[in-house]
Order: structure tokens, then C-alpha cells, then sequence
């Protein structure tokens, strides 16, 4: 760990949230920035970066100076325990003492080298693993957390637990990011249904795009936005001022970035994530910046 610069957690208070989404994107973004990358999941239960990163099927290699990352490019190397098993259908039913081991080992037997950045992907809650990963890194030294909410208040009520633990541990919260934040998608990739007296429903996506090109081609250039989750409480941005801590930004629910996460790919490689890539690029430019001028300060 001694040759990793800055070393980032991402975490949430509920799972379902995309903090899986946001810690494959971040990496995928540093590494187009020509960061050396690291990407650590100690999800142990629910591994979900291998496919992500479109790495499932692949195996870790072990070499004389430890174990070895899978690497997605020559700067972005990942590790999960989800190389580790043998049918990717296996649950892995563990108890804490066996997942700190596991933590404690992809940390200190890992081979990674010299990197920029290591994004430490965690499972929901603050649990054993939370404990553990926050008192191996804090001896190296550990820049902080980001979390990952959505905007209803039966998420926010756990996020403020998960920014209660970061301050009774000591692990500086580096912002707050609202996933999921209303859907966008251009109006052409929308269907429309036509609901009968009785609920059926009846595909009129067809006739719809026809009347528009028709009657209003002007609309076929917009994008149709509406809230999914209820935000009336102000969401992730009132809840950051109310406990102190700095709010990221919001990223929209658009389908083309949830493609691009189940295709393993990154959505900024992909010219029609435009909505959600360039939400996620403002609020990974800030970090960056923030991070940077911190090593600036601090003589790294």
C-alpha cells in the first residue's frame, strides 16, 4: 500500500443504490485520465465488478511478488474475490473473522505496483468489512469516502448512518454522490403504450414517433426526464448541508449506462451515455481537482 498515492472507498448505507456502477465508472474514468488504477471489491457476497469490467471468466495469477491483478488495460488492474470461485452461481457464506482475512490479504499480498489510485469498492451497511478495510488503510493512510445514495429518504435515513461511521472512525468523507437522480432518455428511445378501460396495454410507440415526425419533428430532439424516487424531502443535497459533508452531484437513471455496466464497458467510451457521462465526468473532475491540490498541500 505504500506505493499507492491516494486510496479512495466508495460506500452506501443501502444496497441497489449503484455504488458497484459509480466504482467501475470512476475507475474507467481515472484510467482514462492516465491514472495508474487500481480496483479493489471486498464485496465478498456479492462481487459484481468482474462483470462490470468485463472480466468475468478470468482467473488471478500468483508471482513471485504476489498475487497478480487482472487488468483491464495496462493501467487499470482490478481484484475480487470473484476471480476466486469456481462457478460464478457459488455463494460465498463466510463469517467475519474468514472476510477479514480475505480483506487483509488483498491488500497486503497483492502485487499492484505503482498507482495513482486505489478504488476500494464496498458491500452496503458498516459492517465487518467497513471496520476492517478502514483499519488497514488508515495505517498507509487513506484519503476518504464517497457514498452513494438515491434520493428518497428511505435511502438518505441509511446514508447518515454511513456518514456517522466515517466520523467515528475517522475516515474523512469526500462527498456525497445522488445516483439515480429522476430518468433521462432521449425521446426516441422511449415507448408509449395506449391503456384500455379494462389495463391492457397496447404498443402505440409506432403511430407516436410517426405524429411527432409529422406533426412536431422539433420533439424528437428532446429529452424526456421524470422523477422516479421521491425527492420532495430535498434529497442527497439537503442532507449533505444538514450533516456538514460536501454534495458531489447527481447522476440521472439512463438505460445506455446501465447497458454499458452490464456489458462491462465505460459509458464515456460510448457517445450515446451523453447524459449520464457527463454527469459522472463533472462530479470525477471535482474529485480529482480536490484531490490533487490535497497531495499539493501535503508535499505528494
Amino acid at each position: 500500500m505504500a506505493t499507492v498515492k491516494h486510496k479512495i472507498l466508495v460506500l452506501s448505507g443501502k444496497g441497489g443504490v449503484g455504488k458497484s456502477t459509480f466504482s467501475a465508472q470512476l475507475a474507467f474514468a481515472l484510467a482514462a485520465k492516465d491514472f495508474q488504477v487500481g480496483l479493489l471489491d471486498i464485496d465478498i457476497c456479492g462481487p459484481s465488478i468482474p462483470k462490470m469490467l468485463g472480466l468475468e471468466g478470468q482467473e488471478i495469477h500468483q508471482s513471485n511478488l504476489g498475487w497478480s491483478p487482472v487488468y483491464v488495460e495496462s493501467n487499470l488492474g482490478v481484484m475480487s474475490i470473484g476471480f476466486m470461485l469456481p462457478n460464478p452461481d457459488e455463494a460465498v457464506i463466510w463469517r467475519g473473522p474468514r472476510k477479514n482475512g480475505i480483506i487483509k490479504q488483498f491488500l497486503k499480498d497483492v502485487y499492484w505496483g505503482e498507482l495513482d489510485f486505489l478504488v476500494v469498492d464496498a458491500p452496503p451497511g458498516t459492517s465487518d468489512e467497513h471496520i476492517s478495510i478502514v483499519q488497514y488503510l488508515q495505517e498507509t493512510g487513506i484519503d476518504g469516502a464517497i457514498i452513494v445514495t438515491t434520493p428518497q429518504q428511505v435511502s438518505l435515513i441509511d446514508v447518515r448512518k454511513e456518514v456517522s461511521f466515517c466520523k467515528k472512525v475517522g475516515l474523512q468523507v469526500l462527498g456525497v454522490v445522488e445516483n439515480m437522480s429522476g430518468l433521462s432518455q432521449p425521446l426516441l428511445d422511449f415507448k408509449f403504450l395506449k391503456v384500455t378501460e379494462t389495463g391492457e396495454e397496447k404498443n402505440v410507440t409506432e403511430w407516436a414517433m410517426e405524429y411527432m415526425k409529422e406533426k412536431a419533428p422539433e420533439l424528437l430532439d428532446l429529452v424526456g426526464f421524470t422523477e422516479v424516487f421521491d425527492s420532495s424531502g430535498g434529497g442527497a443535497a439537503k442532507m449533505c448541508s444538514d450533516m456538514g459533508v460536501p454534495f458531489l452531484g447527481k447522476v440521472p437513471m439512463d438505460p445506455r449506462l446501465c447497458k454499458a455496466a452490464e456489458e462491462g464497458r465505460s459509458c464515456f467510451d460510448d457517445t450515446k451515455c451523453g447524459l449520464s457521462a457527463a454527469a459522472l465526468k463533472r462530479i470525477i473532475d471535482k474529485l480529482v481537482a480536490s484531490e490533487m491540490f490535497s497531495s499539493m498541500e501535503n508535499g505528494v
